[in-house]
Parts: C-alpha cells; sequence; structure tokens
C-alpha cells in the first residue's frame, strides 16, 4: 500500500495507460479523482470521475475549484490526457497540429500550474507527465505528437526548479513509454506490431500496467530523492 492516505488526480483516467495508472494506484490506498472527457469512468471505491477537456482552460479550473473544495490539497498529479493526429509534414494541416499540442502540451500546462502551486504552499507533492520515446527519437509522421511530448520534458525540468523553490518537497518527474500495447495499438495491422517488438531489445511491447507501475515508484516515497528525471520505460527501444 504505496499510497495509502494519498490523494491523486489522474487525468486521461478512462483508457489505455491513464486507466492502468488510475487501477494501480487505487489497488495501493490512494484515492483517486479522475479527470476524463469521456464518461466510462472506473467504478471502484476511492474513486471519483470529473468529466473535463484538459486544454479547456475554464475546464482545468472547474476541475481544481472541484478538488479544492471537496478534497483539498493532491499529493499526486498525473498528466496522461493525450491525443495523436498522425500526418506527413508536408500533409499536417493546422487543424491537425493545433488538436495535439492543445492537449498533449497546453493540457498539461493548464492544470499543472494550479495544482503544483498549491503542492508547493502544501510542502509536498509528485507531479508526473506521461511523455512518449517519441519525444527522444522522433518519429515519421507524428511531428506535432513528438513536439507536444518533447515540450513536456522541458516543462518538467522547469518545474522540478519552480515548484521546489520555496522550500517544498514537490518533485517533478516525467516518464516516456515505448511501445504500449493500449486498445491504439490493438488496431494497428500484426506485421507492423512485429516490426515495433523488432525494434526492442526484449522482443516484446509494454503492458500498460508496466508503465503504471513506473508512475507508482514516482509516486511513492520510494523515489523520495528523484526530480526532474526522465525515466524511460520502454523496453531497450532502438529507433
Amino acid at each position: 500500500m504505496l499510497l495509502s492516505g494519498k490523494l491523486a488526480v489522474v487525468t486521461g483516467s478512462n483508457r489505455g495507460i491513464g486507466r492502468a495508472i488510475t487501477e494501480v494506484f487505487l489497488d495501493h490506498g490512494a484515492r483517486v479523482v479522475g479527470v476524463d472527457l469521456g464518461e466510462d469512468f472506473p467504478v471502484r471505491e476511492g474513486f471519483t470521475g470529473l468529466q473535463a477537456d484538459v486544454s479547456s482552460t475554464a475546464d482545468c479550473q472547474r476541475v481544481f475549484d472541484v478538488l479544492s473544495q471537496q478534497f483539498g490539497t493532491a499529493d499526486i498529479l498525473v498528466n496522461c490526457a493525450g491525443i495523436t493526429r498522425d500526418a506527413m509534414t508536408r500533409r499536417m494541416t493546422e487543424e491537425q497540429w493545433d488538436q495535439v499540442i492543445a492537449v498533449d502540451l497546453k493540457g498539461v500546462w493548464n492544470l499543472t500550474r494550479l495544482i503544483g502551486p498549491s503542492m508547493e504552499k502544501n510542502g509536498s507533492g509528485s507531479i508526473i507527465s506521461i511523455s512518449s520515446a517519441v519525444a527522444l527519437f522522433g518519429n515519421i509522421g507524428q511531428v506535432n505528437y513528438a513536439a507536444a511530448k518533447a515540450g513536456l520534458i522541458g516543462m518538467t525540468k522547469t518545474w522540478a526548479k519552480e515548484f521546489a523553490q520555496g522550500g517544498g518537497n514537490v518533485r517533478v518527474n516525467a516518464i516516456a513509454p515505448g511501445f504500449t500495447m493500449t486498445d491504439m495499438m490493438r488496431a494497428i495491422p500484426e506485421n507492423l506490431l512485429d516490426r515495433f517488438r523488432g525494434q526492442t531489445m526484449l522482443g516484446r511491447l509494454a503492458e500498460p500496467k508496466e508503465i503504471a507501475n513506473a508512475a507508482l515508484f514516482l509516486a511513492s516515497d520510494l523515489s523520495s530523492y528523484v526530480t526532474g528525471e526522465v525515466l524511460n520505460v520502454n523496453g531497450g527501444l532502438r529507433m
């Protein structure tokens, strides 16, 4: 029960890696407030779902107000909400670029700029943003996604400095997952999945729970002296 008594906020809580993180945190004793655009929230004791669009400043302010009034200061924030709108740069539309930047980058800023300072004032907290191996390696057809996820790394390192300025024990880290078997990946043809497996040293794709376990480490006191870091969880990915 590594998170007993902790309050965690997880964006993108309804699917994929966000869902796995939510489940693992609940298993380890945390209360979890999930934030997601959809309505398919987990039904478990200790979980509360808030429907919101992280790209909306007004929605994030509403989430923060509800959080403050009903739960108090969060101990953990996991920024996991994200989308893809893939296209080669020569064909990518402005709308595709703007949508990904709005959710995957601005959406992280929208909520962290509210919760981070409250953690600093409270004197403790752990903020975890889900970046991607694409931020480090790049990927054809994903310039918008790569830019957003690389931006998360820059924000992570900046916030690790900013939110510790007042002497508070606020740690800020990122996770860069490799290919992970979410619902999105299951829609990819098997021959492409085989190619992705072949790009890893371990010869397989990650399960969402393996990324969630990394988040558990960064959220818990097991990582009490870790901040400003990017944890690569990619099976030894070679791109």
